[in-house]
């Protein structure tokens, strides 16, 4: 077991230059948080770029005085900078393209269904922007161009990160994996929980919406179409 060491104060000795020592007894150069912060960054994510943090964290002081609260008392007082932070990261999928995750392919021979099932999402109801969450499948059939797993996940993340409802989700996917891929057949199926039907409203907690977008021969051949549902409802 590791036991704390106590140090004390007076022992303790400022550095006097900008580097600490490595392994072999010599100073190296300390890296900044920003660096850090560059180096660990995920290109793949989306920004918030575009979003006014200030105008947000007004809106959201004037909404907690007009419901009665005091926006100034010490539980609330940096809320409005979080809730800020919450839109921006919620939201991040207004300002990027989220087809760009599916600009590289490869050359694959293999002209059979490709299914991923159960991408988990959570999203933002435009309606009461209140989130609704869920899972979803997609399905493509190549033509000759197979592309990343993981990008039809990202593609789903994305598109989620905006306000919208679930029928305009699903669409959108389908509608970017049959453009980029020039799939001759598409199928996105999502299943979702939305909050503003289960806590407030009508209040049906347990709720379930489906959502699909046929597209090719999905759409247009009854067989292909059962073939790729059966899959997405088998048991894993």
């Amino acid at each position: 077991m590791i036991k704390d060491v106590f140090t004390p104060e007076s022992s303790v000795q400022e550095p006097t230059s900008k580097c600490s020592p490595n392994g072999n007894g010599k100073a190296s150069p300390r890296r900044s948080s920003q660096v850090d912060n560059a180096f660990f960054a995920d290109p793949n994510e989306p920004t918030n770029e575009g979003v006014d943090l200030p105008r947000i964290e007004a809106a959201v002081r004037s909404i907690l005085a007009a419901v009665g609260e005091d926006p100034d008392r010490e539980g609330l007082l940096e809320t409005p900078g979080r809730v800020a932070r919450m839109y921006a990261e919620m939201f991040a999928g207004l300002h990027s393209d989220p087809g760009r995750h599916l600009a590289k392919v490869f050359t694959e021979d293999y002209d059979e269904i490709v299914l991923v099932r159960d991408i988990s999402f959570c999203s933002m109801c435009e309606h009461h922007l209140l989130p609704f969450t869920g899972r979803a499948h997609i399905a493509y059939l190549p033509s000759g161009k197979v592309v990343g797993l993981s990008k039809l996940a990202r593609v789903v993340e994305e598109v989620s990160r905006r306000p919208q409802v679930q029928e305009r989700l699903t669409q959108t996917v389908a509608d970017l994996v049959e453009d980029r891929l020039s799939a001759r057949g598409v199928a996105v199926v999502c299943e979702a929980t939305h909050s503003c039907m289960t806590m407030r409203g009508v209040r049906k907690p347990g709720s379930l919406c489906l959502t699909s977008a046929m597209r090719g021969i999905f759409r247009d051949d009854p067989k292909s179409r059962a073939e790729v549902l059966g899959l997405i409802n088998r048991d894993a």
